[in-house]
Protein backbone atom coordinates (compact mmCIF):
# COMPACT_ATOMS: atom_id res chain seq x y z
CA UNK A 1 0.00 0.00 0.00
CA UNK A 2 1.33 3.39 -0.88
CA UNK A 3 1.05 5.63 2.05
CA UNK A 4 0.15 9.58 1.89
CA UNK A 5 2.69 11.01 4.05
CA UNK A 6 1.58 15.36 4.33
CA UNK A 7 3.44 17.48 7.19
CA UNK A 8 1.11 20.42 8.31
CA UNK A 9 2.94 24.26 9.44
CA UNK A 10 1.42 23.98 12.98
CA UNK A 11 1.28 27.79 12.50
CA UNK A 12 -1.08 28.04 9.02
CA UNK A 13 -2.61 24.91 8.86
CA UNK A 14 -3.61 23.74 5.51
CA UNK A 15 -7.59 23.30 5.50
CA UNK A 16 -7.61 21.57 2.37
CA UNK A 17 -4.94 18.64 3.66
CA UNK A 18 -7.25 18.24 6.10
CA UNK A 19 -10.37 18.18 4.04
CA UNK A 20 -8.21 15.18 2.17
CA UNK A 21 -7.29 13.34 5.08
CA UNK A 22 -10.94 13.65 6.43
CA UNK A 23 -12.67 12.01 3.13
CA UNK A 24 -9.92 8.72 3.88
CA UNK A 25 -11.62 8.61 7.24
CA UNK A 26 -15.12 8.82 5.51
CA UNK A 27 -14.34 6.40 2.79
CA UNK A 28 -12.82 3.44 5.37
CA UNK A 29 -9.52 4.10 5.40
CA UNK A 30 -6.66 5.23 8.01
CA UNK A 31 -5.07 8.36 9.60
CA UNK A 32 -2.33 8.64 11.63
CA UNK A 33 -2.70 12.33 13.18
CA UNK A 34 -1.68 14.09 15.88
CA UNK A 35 -2.99 15.03 18.91
CA UNK A 36 -1.68 16.65 22.34
CA UNK A 37 -1.22 12.93 24.15
CA UNK A 38 0.35 11.12 21.85
CA UNK A 39 -0.38 10.68 17.79
CA UNK A 40 -3.34 8.63 16.82
CA UNK A 41 -4.17 6.40 14.24
CA UNK A 42 -7.40 6.84 13.57
CA UNK A 43 -10.35 5.25 11.32
CA UNK A 44 -14.85 5.68 11.18
CA UNK A 45 -15.59 4.92 14.80
CA UNK A 46 -18.84 3.71 13.48
CA UNK A 47 -17.67 1.58 10.40
CA UNK A 48 -16.93 -1.85 11.45
CA UNK A 49 -15.25 -2.72 8.86
CA UNK A 50 -13.12 0.08 8.79
CA UNK A 51 -12.44 -0.13 12.77
CA UNK A 52 -11.27 -3.30 11.65
CA UNK A 53 -8.40 -2.39 9.08
CA UNK A 54 -7.00 -0.22 12.83
CA UNK A 55 -6.25 -3.75 14.68
CA UNK A 56 -5.14 -5.48 11.56
CA UNK A 57 -2.77 -2.48 10.77
CA UNK A 58 -1.56 -2.63 14.03
CA UNK A 59 -1.33 -5.83 14.96
CA UNK A 60 -3.36 -4.95 18.33
CA UNK A 61 -5.81 -7.99 19.92
CA UNK A 62 -9.52 -7.60 19.36
CA UNK A 63 -9.94 -7.67 23.10
CA UNK A 64 -8.29 -4.11 23.38
CA UNK A 65 -10.96 -1.42 22.80
CA UNK A 66 -10.56 1.91 21.21
CA UNK A 67 -10.95 5.28 22.15
CA UNK A 68 -13.70 7.59 20.62
CA UNK A 69 -12.59 10.80 19.51
CA UNK A 70 -15.08 13.52 19.28
CA UNK A 71 -14.86 17.44 17.88
CA UNK A 72 -17.25 18.48 20.92
CA UNK A 73 -19.70 17.55 23.43
CA UNK A 74 -22.30 16.67 22.24
CA UNK A 75 -22.33 12.89 22.46
CA UNK A 76 -25.70 12.21 23.79
CA UNK A 77 -26.62 9.79 20.51
CA UNK A 78 -22.95 7.59 20.98
CA UNK A 79 -24.04 6.47 25.21
CA UNK A 80 -27.32 5.46 26.68
CA UNK A 81 -26.76 8.27 29.13
CA UNK A 82 -23.95 10.74 30.61
CA UNK A 83 -24.23 11.36 34.38
CA UNK A 84 -23.87 14.12 35.95
CA UNK A 85 -20.60 14.36 37.54
CA UNK A 86 -19.26 13.40 34.11
CA UNK A 87 -20.67 16.32 32.39
CA UNK A 88 -18.83 18.23 35.10
CA UNK A 89 -15.46 16.43 34.05
CA UNK A 90 -16.20 17.09 30.21
CA UNK A 91 -16.87 20.97 31.10
CA UNK A 92 -14.02 21.57 33.47
CA UNK A 93 -11.11 18.91 30.66
CA UNK A 94 -12.65 18.99 27.36
CA UNK A 95 -11.21 19.21 24.96
CA UNK A 96 -8.55 17.70 27.17
CA UNK A 97 -6.19 14.93 27.62
CA UNK A 98 -8.99 12.99 29.36
CA UNK A 99 -11.41 9.74 28.27
CA UNK A 100 -14.39 9.23 29.87
CA UNK A 101 -16.43 5.44 29.95
CA UNK A 102 -19.62 5.31 28.96
CA UNK A 103 -22.34 2.86 28.46
CA UNK A 104 -22.35 2.77 24.78
CA UNK A 105 -25.52 3.07 22.69
CA UNK A 106 -25.89 0.93 19.51
CA UNK A 107 -24.59 3.31 16.78
CA UNK A 108 -20.85 2.01 18.70
CA UNK A 109 -19.97 -1.27 16.89
CA UNK A 110 -18.57 -3.87 18.77
CA UNK A 111 -15.94 -3.99 17.02
CA UNK A 112 -15.08 -0.73 18.36
CA UNK A 113 -15.84 -1.20 22.27
CA UNK A 114 -13.73 -4.76 21.46
CA UNK A 115 -17.54 -6.43 23.01
CA UNK A 116 -17.89 -4.66 25.68
CA UNK A 117 -21.22 -3.01 26.75
CA UNK A 118 -19.07 0.47 27.47
CA UNK A 119 -17.15 3.08 25.56
CA UNK A 120 -14.57 5.38 26.01
CA UNK A 121 -14.44 9.24 24.65
CA UNK A 122 -12.52 12.22 24.32
CA UNK A 123 -12.42 15.61 23.04
CA UNK A 124 -8.57 16.28 22.12
CA UNK A 125 -7.47 20.00 22.53
CA UNK A 126 -5.06 19.48 19.26
CA UNK A 127 -7.07 21.64 16.97
CA UNK A 128 -5.59 19.32 14.06
CA UNK A 129 -7.33 16.38 15.79
CA UNK A 130 -10.50 18.30 15.90
CA UNK A 131 -10.47 19.83 12.52
CA UNK A 132 -9.78 16.19 11.04
CA UNK A 133 -12.89 14.56 12.90
CA UNK A 134 -15.13 17.69 12.06
CA UNK A 135 -13.68 16.91 8.37
CA UNK A 136 -14.61 13.30 8.64
CA UNK A 137 -17.74 14.25 9.36
CA UNK A 138 -18.08 11.65 12.13
CA UNK A 139 -16.72 10.15 15.57
CA UNK A 140 -12.89 9.11 15.04
CA UNK A 141 -11.39 5.63 16.76
CA UNK A 142 -8.25 6.21 17.87
CA UNK A 143 -5.77 4.49 19.30
CA UNK A 144 -2.02 5.42 19.43
CA UNK A 145 -0.24 5.34 15.83
CA UNK A 146 2.62 2.52 16.31
CA UNK A 147 2.48 -1.56 15.59
CA UNK A 148 0.96 -2.77 18.44
CA UNK A 149 3.28 -3.08 21.64
CA UNK A 150 5.90 -1.00 21.02
CA UNK A 151 6.58 2.76 22.29
CA UNK A 152 3.67 5.45 21.47
CA UNK A 153 4.20 7.71 19.13
CA UNK A 154 5.00 11.58 19.53
CA UNK A 155 6.53 12.41 16.19
CA UNK A 156 5.35 11.92 13.23
CA UNK A 157 8.56 10.40 12.31
CA UNK A 158 8.01 7.39 14.64
CA UNK A 159 4.07 7.08 13.12
CA UNK A 160 6.06 6.63 9.60
CA UNK A 161 8.99 3.76 10.90
CA UNK A 162 5.56 1.82 12.33
CA UNK A 163 2.96 2.21 9.52
CA UNK A 164 4.08 3.38 6.00
CA UNK A 165 2.56 0.73 3.82
CA UNK A 166 0.37 -0.07 5.83
CA UNK A 167 -2.36 2.89 6.00
CA UNK A 168 -3.42 4.86 3.91
CA UNK A 169 -2.54 8.53 4.73
CA UNK A 170 0.11 10.38 7.58
CA UNK A 171 -1.21 13.44 8.75
CA UNK A 172 2.21 15.28 10.09
CA UNK A 173 2.08 18.22 12.79
CA UNK A 174 3.62 19.39 16.10
CA UNK A 175 4.98 17.19 18.44
CA UNK A 176 2.55 15.94 21.01
CA UNK A 177 2.78 18.15 24.25
CA UNK A 178 2.15 15.98 26.75
CA UNK A 179 3.70 12.68 25.91
CA UNK A 180 1.81 9.86 27.45
CA UNK A 181 -1.99 8.65 26.46
CA UNK A 182 -4.93 10.44 28.03
CA UNK A 183 -6.53 9.77 31.89
CA UNK A 184 -9.48 7.49 31.66
CA UNK A 185 -12.39 7.48 34.08
CA UNK A 186 -15.03 4.95 34.04
CA UNK A 187 -18.29 6.91 34.37
CA UNK A 188 -20.69 3.55 35.02
CA UNK A 189 -19.78 3.23 38.30
CA UNK A 190 -19.27 5.01 41.82
CA UNK A 191 -17.01 6.59 42.94
CA UNK A 192 -15.57 7.14 39.68
CA UNK A 193 -12.69 4.55 38.83
CA UNK A 194 -8.98 5.49 36.75
CA UNK A 195 -8.31 3.10 34.29
CA UNK A 196 -5.16 4.82 33.09
CA UNK A 197 -3.75 7.70 34.88
CA UNK A 198 -2.17 10.44 32.71
CA UNK A 199 -2.10 14.47 32.60
CA UNK A 200 -5.42 15.22 34.50
CA UNK A 201 -4.19 13.15 38.01
CA UNK A 202 -6.20 11.70 40.53
CA UNK A 203 -5.54 14.50 42.81
CA UNK A 204 -6.77 17.10 40.42
CA UNK A 205 -10.53 14.72 40.18
CA UNK A 206 -10.76 14.53 43.59
CA UNK A 207 -11.66 18.25 43.09
CA UNK A 208 -14.41 16.73 41.27
CA UNK A 209 -14.91 13.46 43.30
CA UNK A 210 -13.66 12.64 46.31
CA UNK A 211 -13.56 9.13 46.19
CA UNK A 212 -12.01 8.46 43.03
CA UNK A 213 -9.67 5.77 43.15
CA UNK A 214 -7.01 3.98 40.87
CA UNK A 215 -8.35 0.41 39.67
CA UNK A 216 -5.95 -1.81 41.64
CA UNK A 217 -4.80 -3.36 37.95
CA UNK A 218 -3.43 -0.27 36.82
CA UNK A 219 -0.33 -0.35 38.54
CA UNK A 220 0.21 -4.11 39.24
CA UNK A 221 0.66 -7.13 36.99
CA UNK A 222 -3.34 -7.92 35.87
CA UNK A 223 -4.13 -11.46 35.84
CA UNK A 224 -4.32 -13.32 32.79
CA UNK A 225 -8.15 -14.04 32.62
CA UNK A 226 -8.48 -10.23 33.07
CA UNK A 227 -10.22 -8.21 30.65
CA UNK A 228 -9.57 -4.79 29.92
CA UNK A 229 -12.13 -2.01 30.46
CA UNK A 230 -9.58 0.51 28.37
CA UNK A 231 -7.13 0.33 26.50
CA UNK A 232 -3.54 -0.50 27.70
CA UNK A 233 -4.83 -2.72 30.72
CA UNK A 234 -3.61 -5.46 29.69
CA UNK A 235 -0.58 -6.52 27.79
CA UNK A 236 2.91 -5.71 27.79
CA UNK A 237 2.45 -2.61 26.13
CA UNK A 238 4.53 0.53 25.53
CA UNK A 239 7.90 -1.77 25.19
CA UNK A 240 11.00 -1.03 23.01
CA UNK A 241 12.85 -4.20 21.51
CA UNK A 242 14.99 -4.89 24.44
CA UNK A 243 14.03 -5.66 27.34
CA UNK A 244 13.30 -3.46 30.34
CA UNK A 245 14.35 -3.39 33.93
CA UNK A 246 13.36 -1.24 36.37
CA UNK A 247 14.95 -0.33 39.46
CA UNK A 248 12.75 0.84 42.49
CA UNK A 249 13.64 2.80 45.85
CA UNK A 250 16.07 4.91 47.60
CA UNK A 251 17.66 6.97 44.64
CA UNK A 252 21.53 6.65 45.68
CA UNK A 253 20.40 3.06 46.49
CA UNK A 254 18.97 3.26 42.47
CA UNK A 255 22.55 4.75 41.21
CA UNK A 256 24.12 2.10 42.58
CA UNK A 257 22.17 -1.19 41.78
CA UNK A 258 22.39 0.03 38.20
CA UNK A 259 26.14 0.58 38.55
CA UNK A 260 26.20 -2.79 39.69
CA UNK A 261 24.21 -4.51 37.33
CA UNK A 262 26.22 -2.30 34.64
CA UNK A 263 29.60 -3.43 35.69
CA UNK A 264 28.48 -6.85 36.28
CA UNK A 265 27.74 -7.19 32.54
CA UNK A 266 30.28 -5.23 31.01
CA UNK A 267 32.05 -7.19 28.04
CA UNK A 268 28.69 -9.40 27.98
CA UNK A 269 25.57 -6.62 27.26
CA UNK A 270 25.03 -3.19 25.74
CA UNK A 271 23.07 -1.39 28.70
CA UNK A 272 20.88 1.78 27.67
CA UNK A 273 19.96 3.44 31.23
CA UNK A 274 17.64 5.70 31.90
CA UNK A 275 18.26 8.78 34.02
CA UNK A 276 17.13 12.06 34.77
CA UNK A 277 18.88 15.61 34.45
CA UNK A 278 20.14 15.28 38.46
CA UNK A 279 21.27 11.72 38.17
CA UNK A 280 22.81 11.35 34.44
CA UNK A 281 26.14 12.25 35.71
CA UNK A 282 26.34 9.29 38.03
CA UNK A 283 26.42 6.44 35.77
CA UNK A 284 30.05 6.18 34.25
CA UNK A 285 29.03 3.39 32.29
CA UNK A 286 26.26 2.46 30.04
CA UNK A 287 24.56 4.42 27.18
CA UNK A 288 22.73 7.36 29.37
CA UNK A 289 19.29 9.06 28.24
CA UNK A 290 17.87 11.65 30.45
CA UNK A 291 13.85 11.94 30.57
CA UNK A 292 14.75 15.55 32.30
CA UNK A 293 14.34 17.45 35.22
CA UNK A 294 12.69 14.79 38.05
CA UNK A 295 11.40 18.24 39.61
CA UNK A 296 9.15 18.25 36.17
CA UNK A 297 7.33 15.88 35.52
CA UNK A 298 5.57 16.96 32.51
CA UNK A 299 8.85 16.93 30.99
CA UNK A 300 9.54 13.20 31.68
CA UNK A 301 6.34 12.50 30.32
CA UNK A 302 6.79 14.35 26.93
CA UNK A 303 9.90 12.47 26.67
CA UNK A 304 9.49 8.73 27.90
CA UNK A 305 7.96 7.29 25.01
CA UNK A 306 10.91 8.83 22.37
CA UNK A 307 13.23 7.88 24.86
CA UNK A 308 12.47 4.39 25.09
CA UNK A 309 12.06 4.30 21.02
CA UNK A 310 15.95 5.23 20.72
CA UNK A 311 17.40 2.78 22.33
CA UNK A 312 16.24 0.95 19.77
CA UNK A 313 18.33 2.53 16.96
CA UNK A 314 21.45 1.40 19.22
CA UNK A 315 20.78 -2.13 19.36
CA UNK A 316 21.10 -2.20 23.34
CA UNK A 317 20.50 -5.62 25.19
CA UNK A 318 18.97 -4.56 28.10
CA UNK A 319 17.78 -1.10 29.40
CA UNK A 320 17.94 -0.40 33.21
CA UNK A 321 15.50 2.72 34.34
CA UNK A 322 15.23 4.72 37.72
CA UNK A 323 11.19 4.82 38.87
CA UNK A 324 9.46 7.48 39.90
CA UNK A 325 7.53 8.33 42.38
CA UNK A 326 3.96 7.13 42.39
CA UNK A 327 2.18 10.77 42.84
CA UNK A 328 0.64 13.03 40.24
CA UNK A 329 1.94 12.80 37.37
CA UNK A 330 4.00 10.28 38.41
CA UNK A 331 1.58 7.21 38.39
CA UNK A 332 1.07 7.87 34.89
CA UNK A 333 5.39 7.39 34.18
CA UNK A 334 5.30 4.83 36.69
CA UNK A 335 2.45 3.02 34.62
CA UNK A 336 3.84 3.35 31.08
CA UNK A 337 7.22 2.63 32.87
CA UNK A 338 5.62 -0.84 34.37
CA UNK A 339 4.12 -1.92 31.09
CA UNK A 340 7.21 -1.31 29.45
CA UNK A 341 9.21 -3.43 31.41
CA UNK A 342 6.20 -6.22 31.67
CA UNK A 343 6.69 -5.30 35.81
CA UNK A 344 10.13 -6.67 36.02
CA UNK A 345 10.85 -4.69 39.02
CA UNK A 346 13.95 -4.91 41.57
CA UNK A 347 13.66 -2.88 44.25
CA UNK A 348 16.28 -1.40 46.58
Amino acid sequence: MDTKIVILDVNNIAQDTINEAGIVIKEGGLVAFPTETVYGLGANALDKTAVEKIFKAKGRPQDNPLIVHVANRNIETLVKEVPDIAREIMSKYWPGPITLIFNKSDLIPSTTSAGLDTVGIRMPSSVIARRLIEAAGTPIAAPSANISGRPSPTEVESCIEDLSGKIEYILGGEKSQIGIESTIVDCTCTPLCILRPGAITIEMLREIDDNIYIDKNVMSKPKKDFKPKAPGMKYRHYAPKSPVKIICGDIEKTIAKINEIVQTNMGNKKIGIIATDETKDKYPFGTVVSLGNRKQLETVGRNLFEVLRSFDAIDVDLILSEAFEEKGLGYAIMNRLKKSAGFDITYV
